[in-house]
């Protein structure tokens, strides 16, 4: 095999990028990177800090939007609590769960068993297909009994589990005698009402106490950025570039993963370019990139008829000649396109209720109004982010890429303008 160094079809010296995995979404920086929330690791810390004492830990739940730094903060804490338990000879494990990948029990508790194998002498095979979701659990159960004291689990996008009887199973494992040791289960979530999905047998086992991450504003986000420009060559990053990724940042969402997410973009851009440095023009072709990706993300595991509703008060805006629109308005549109997709329309309270979770998200918002004693109170909702791109996000959904480009979207439209829009540049 060829030396990489020598080939000549490989550079052995990347002229944009120094220490890439700085920008990495899995990257756990180290403790002097972590920006603007101390207190949110005290938080955390207090609830299951009593592991790292031979005690029971809380059960958690931490809300908050995307890129709050609430994987980042579990797993800081969940590692620090390793290390300080196991300096008092108390043998602490820590897991973590992706359930948007690990969407189901099964599969959920085969990550964890093959996780605790990975980190024992666990000589037992543990198969990854053909058995059971208990046979998993008898897995889990007996690498713990005989090889921990205390482990903290993180169930990071909890929400996209089908069920949450894993919340069951783990909170009761002690009491129903599977094992003795102590289980500590944080949970994640964008959702800030998950908790009422719970069955309420395992809201009160997991009696967790739940915890709320806030955006972080312009400041913390220029701050997060100059602790990731070593992740550059020396003199790559032109002057400006840090401040416009946190300003375009903040004003969007203060979502600190899509800021770095951006900076990244952009290093790519220039070098696929031939750049030797990153230029604000870089940084803003990156934003559009990454908002795009954004919007995908937020809206992963939306219904059919959220991202209808999304691609409905889009072309509203792209076709109309204002940036907010009734509830009325938008289902008027989405109807029309409901009837060209073939797909049958939920009524207007449902998709009432699709935009409100859309709002929860940041993808849209949405503004109470009186309109007067003719019309009483109703909301307007708008996007906050270019009409462009929720179109060119919604049409990535492979089961919606015959959206139309061009319009006669609804009979049930009076404007003329609604019926001939033109969507064909955006897409």
């Amino acid at each position: 095999m060829a030396d990489q160094a020598g080939d000549p079809l490989f550079h052995s010296h990347d002229p944009i990028f120094n220490r890439k995995e700085l920008l990495h979404v899995g990257h756990v920086p180290d403790e002097d990177r972590i920006v603007g929330r101390d207190d949110e690791i005290e938080s955390v810390a207090a609830e299951v800090g009593a592991i790292t004492r031979g005690d029971p830990p809380n059960n958690v739940m931490i809300y908050g939007k995307t890129g709050t730094g609430k994987s980042l903060i579990s797993r800081h804490v969940a590692t620090r609590a390793q290390d300080a338990a196991r300096t008092n000879e108390i043998d602490c494990g820590v897991l973590y769960v992706d359930c948007s990948e690990a969407n189901t029990e099964t599969r959920a508790t085969r990550q964890l068993a093959l996780s605790l194998k990975e980190q024992t002498e666990y000589q037992e095979g543990i198969p990854v297909r053909g058995v059971g979701t208990m046979e998993y659990y008898q897995h889990i159960w007996q690498i713990l009994e005989s090889c921990f004291d205390a482990i903290i689990v993180i169930l990071d996008e909890i929400d996209k589990l089908d069920n949450s009887n894993i919340l069951m199973q783990l909170s009761r494992a002690r009491e129903a005698q599977k094992t003795d040791a102590y289980i500590g289960v944080i949970g994640i979530s964008n959702k800030v009402k998950y908790r009422e999905t719970l069955d309420e047998r395992i809201d009160s086992s997991f009696g967790h106490r739940e915890l709320f991450f806030h955006p972080y504003d312009a400041s913390q986000l220029r701050e997060i950025m100059r602790n990731r420009e070593d992740a550059f060559q020396p003199e790559v990053l032109e002057d400006g570039t840090i401040e416009l990724c946190a300003a375009l940042a903040a004003k969007k969402h203060g979502d600190a993963r899509k800021a770095i997410e951006i900076l990244k973009e952009a290093g790519e851009l220039a070098r696929r370019t031939g750049s030797e440095t990153v230029s604000e023009d870089h940084i803003q072709q990156a934003q559009e990139v990454a908002e795009i990706n954004r919007i995908e993300e937020l809206t992963s595991g939306a219904t059919v008829h959220a991202k209808l509703a999304l691609y409905a008060l889009a072309s509203r805006i792209i076709t109309g000649d204002r940036e907010t629109y009734k509830t009325r308005e938008v289902y008027e549109r989405y109807a029309g396109i409901c009837e060209l997709v073939a797909t049958d329309p939920i009524t207007e309270n449902g998709l009432y209720r699709q935009l409100k979770e859309q709002a929860f998200l940041g993808v849209i918002e949405s503004e109470k109004t009186g309109g007067g004693r003719s019309q009483g109170s109703y909301l307007l909702h708008r996007l906050v982010t270019d009409p462009k791109h929720i179109v060119k996000a919604v049409r990535r959904d492979s089961s919606l890429e015959e959206l139309p480009t061009y319009g006669r979207l609804s009979g049930t439209e009076s404007s003329s303008r609604a019926h001939d829009a033109d969507l064909s540049s955006f897409t």
